[in-house]
């Protein structure tokens, strides 16, 4: 028997209340802090006491300032609070997802029950989560970014706002009309709950594909496509308040050149909502239409409204991930202790990601009845978009390079989300050729891809922004130890979970379905043991906000990250010490040692700023040249090795032909080995430039010769030819060998080609 959705909602909501109030209760009663906080220094300069006097007058004070205030920074904070409860919900749904699918039957909830958690997962993450927090953060900081007195149209902030909560409780009124039918239940009669007992949860897909959205005779399906339009009417005023004010709000000395990243991309992402918000608006107004006075805009026309929702729904994609690269690309220069490096190309990769987002939508419509030439056109947008991607996570990883690099809670995110953002990302590019999407376009393979990004980058930088602005908001520090524990343990659970749905999805396991067949058991339990990490880690993660409210230690200037020393102290911050200075008397502090957080100085740049290669600005063409060099004399001495081998019988020369055929070159050996050294030329030896000191070993030779000990691994998998026994022994015996040969001739070389120019200087 399975057990009632709502008891399960409802227990968990009372936990969650209970736990707050637990909180809140021990907090007012301990009057020590926490531990010392992530960067910061504590001493009670600032008020270190919250005044948790309860009374009926200062809840009516309290309650008309929340609901009249037309301050950005108060309604900044109501975004992020709705946005957090709603993550809230939306990860119930989840948990519960993840709890079902840990049996291969449909035994603890029912198939409608699961088809309605994956529908009401999906919206209440994707529309009532990710923007709000997103808008949230934008209307606390913008102003401050751009030195703005406001928001451009202060109360039209506060009606897009209060749009949100009726627009929530609309998608969500099944949930309440169940638990209320059961309720009253027990002392109605049957024949007068005749409403209640019709209306539940939504189960057509959060994608609400046609005719099952206009058949299906459930009255939730009206209510949720009205509450999904005014929502959409909430996130197109927010755009165009974020728009109004970035164009007429900058004070003088702000200009376009030197606006921050972090606006750069709300800009854009405000102008990708008017353009595609709308035209959701117009297919929800048809499909309510249809649903209601049984006209046809939609009726009997799946594929167009399926180009309507993904003409919204993709662009969509893009308006959830440009805020959260803004912050990244805000907040990691200033833990490496340097400035963005390519400023101007990560603004350049912005704007290109949002005209190109609007050319790839039918990549989620390769297995309909498209015309094959317009899927060939989507594919080959759809490839190309994720360059400029990519010369956002070169810009990031080159910012890191060499850098004076600080772990704390937010670095920990930040270089987590870049991980798991080119895992997803890459998986993405396979699902962009339509031969491979039309295989693993209905499995888990999905799944996975898409998880990795929005549950990898985008809820990682918003900890990672409330870390880093936590004394902004709160004037204390939080638990530093318990903030980075809880960001490895997000990392963990978000690679276990989703790393394991790609694998099961590449072993084609549908993806929607409750039951599925017993083999794949394992896998989908691995799973759920990831899911219930990442909510333990979201819980500490909130736990820490809230405890230390009240328990963090009060900070002791506006610099807790000592920015001033990298010059990187930016208008926020300036911001919040004149605020110091002003209401509390804090004076401001100054560093003993400040330098430039960018520089073509060697002596006076960032740390290790000259260690190695260089400035990669600056010394690019030469260093490609001697990692070439170096990787060809590598490849030859490894050559010498292998054909050596394949005279004593234990490496065949057509494994070169298997690896021509496989890059789609006829099987040819001389080709094979052709690719062979031009892969040892290129690929592997600038990959040892780029990873060389993170390898162990003192001297660049045994670093070499760690590197291609590692890489022989692969090796190894890719030219085995089935060889059993002793010749598997020298088959293994002789590639290590010859690795290690590359290895140290890869070293030598540019060993050799170092001292040469040391010389020369």
């Amino acid at each position: 028997m399975v057990a009632p959705r709502y008891l399960f909602t409802a227990a968990g909501f009372a936990l969650l209340a209970t736990a707050g109030l637990a909180v809140l209760l021990v907090s007012k009663l301990r009057g020590e802090r926490a531990a010392l906080a992530d960067g910061g220094q504590a001493v009670d300069a600032y008020p270190g006491s919250r005044d948790t006097t309860v009374d009926r007058s200062r809840l009516v004070n309290a309650a008309l300032r929340w609901t009249t205030t037309t301050d950005h920074k108060d309604i900044g904070i109501l975004y992020i609070v709705f946005g957090t409860l709603a993550a809230l919900w939306g990860g119930m749904d989840a948990m519960m997802l993840r709890l079902e699918l840990l049996t291969p039957p449909a035994d603890v909830w029912s198939e409608a029950t699961y088809n309605a958690l994956f529908t009401t997962h999906g919206l209440t993450m994707l529309i009532f989560f990710v923007l709000p927090v997103f808008f949230g953060i934008g209307n606390y900081f913008l102003p401050l970014l751009i030195d703005a007195d406001d928001m451009a149209f202060p109360r039209v902030n506060a009606i897009g706002f209060w749009l949100l909560p009726p627009a929530l409780l609309l998608v969500r009124a099944g949930i309440f009309f169940q638990v209320g039918g059961q309720v009253l239940g027990f002392v109605l009669p049957e024949e007068n709950l005749l409403l209640l007992r019709s209306v539940e949860e939504v189960g057509v897909g959060w994608t609400l594909y046609t005719p099952l959205s206009v058949t299906s005779d459930n009255p939730q399906v009206t209510t949720l496509l009205l509450g999904l339009h005014l929502s959409g009417i909430a996130t197109t005023v927010g755009a165009i308040n974020f728009i109004a004010t970035i164009i007429h709000e900058r004070a003088p000395g702000i200009n376009w050149a030197n606006l921050d990243i972090l606006s750069w991309n709300l800009l854009v992402t405000s102008a990708l909502i008017l353009f595609a918000f709308p035209l959701l608006g117009s297919a929800l107004v048809m499909l309510i239409l249809d649903r209601t006075f049984a006209t046809a805009f939609l009726t009997g026309r799946p594929v167009l409204f399926q180009h309507l929702f993904w003409f919204w729904g993709h662009p969509e994609v893009y308006i959830l991930f440009l805020p959260a690269t803004g912050l990244l690309s805000t907040i990691l220069p200033k833990f490496v202790g340097r400035r963005l490096f390519g400023f101007r190309f990560v603004v350049y990769s912005t704007l290109g990601i949002a005209v190109m987002s609007f050319g790839v939508w039918a990549h989620h419509m390769f297995v309909s009845g498209v015309d094959p030439r317009v899927k060939a056109s989507f594919m080959a947008v759809s490839l190309a978009i994720a360059v400029p991607s990519a010369i956002k996570t070169f810009n990031w990883l080159t910012t890191i390079w060499d850098g004076n690099v600080r772990l704390t809670a937010p670095m920990i995110l930040c270089v987590g989300s870049i991980g798991t953002f080119v895992v997803g990302g890459v998986t993405g590019v396979f699902l962009a050729a339509v031969p491979v999407d039309i295989v693993y376009h209905g499995t888990y393979y999905v799944v996975g891809h898409f998880h990795l990004i929005v549950m990898g980058i985008i809820p990682y930088m918003m900890m990672a922004a409330g870390y880093y602005w936590y004394p902004i908001l709160t004037g204390r520090m939080y638990d530093r130890q318990l903030a980075r524990f809880q960001s490895w343990l997000i990392l963990l659970g978000t690679t276990v979970t989703f790393l394991t749905l790609v694998v099961v999805g590449l072993l084609e396991l549908p993806r929607r379905y409750a039951n599925y067949p017993a083999e794949f058991a394992s896998f989908q339990q691995v799973a759920s043991i990831g899911a219930f990490i990442i909510g333990m880690a979201v819980i500490l993660w909130l736990y820490n906000m809230v405890w230390s409210y009240w328990n963090g230690d009060p900070i002791a200037d506006a610099d807790p990250w000592d920015l001033k020393e990298t010059n990187q102290f930016t208008r926020e911050w300036q911001w919040f010490e004149r605020k110091l200075e002003t209401e509390y008397g804090v004076e401001p502090s100054t560093p003993a040692h400040t330098r430039p957080s960018v520089t073509t100085d060697p002596e006076a740049g960032s740390p290790k700023f000259s260690k190695g290669v260089g400035s990669l600005a600056e010394n690019t063409g030469r260093t490609v040249a001697s990692g070439m060099l170096a990787g060809f004399v590598g490849t030859l001495l490894m050559s010498g090795t292998l054909f050596a081998a394949v005279v004593i019988g234990v490496f065949e020369t057509s494994t070169f032909a298997d690896l021509a055929a496989l890059a789609g070159f006829p099987a040819s050996v001389a080709l094979g080995y052709a690719l062979f050294l031009a892969g040892g030329t290129t690929t592997w030896a600038l990959l040892f430039l780029a990873l060389q000191e993170y390898l162990p070993g003192r001297l660049r030779v045994g670093t070499g010769i760690a590197y291609a000990t590692i890489i022989s691994l692969g090796f190894m998998i890719a030219f085995y030819s089935g060889q059993t026994g002793l010749a598997l022994v020298g088959f293994v015996g002789i590639s290590l060998v010859a690795h290690w040969l590359y290895g140290f001739g890869l070293a030598v070389v540019l060993e050799f080609l170092e001292l040469r120019r040391k010389r020369r200087l």
